[in-house]
């Protein structure tokens, strides 16, 4: 997947960005990627973090979805939550 980091959000096609993300994570090797209850369990964690905007993290500028899909990422944060 490739993103263009030169792109204003309202010249995204969100649907579009969300496949592809989607798309990606389902190419990570099964020995790579999180187990789907750790997976849901840091999403959830996520959701209540102040950093989270629109599916990203301010704190790294990651994708959430795409950071907790891959087993040795961890929470970006000082303090990390995951």
């Amino acid at each position: 997947m490739r993103i263009c980091r030169k792109c204003l959000l309202e010249e995204m096609d969100e649907e579009a960005v969300y496949a592809d993300l989607r798309r990606y994570i389902e190419q990570i090797p099964d020995e790579e990627r999180t187990e789907e209850a750790v997976y849901r369990e840091r999403l959830e964690q996520c959701k209540m973090c102040d950093q989270l905007l629109s599916g990203m993290c301010r704190v790294c500028g990651c994708y959430v979805e795409l950071r907790a899909a891959v087993r040795v990422r961890a929470c970006p944060l000082v303090h990390p939550r995951w």
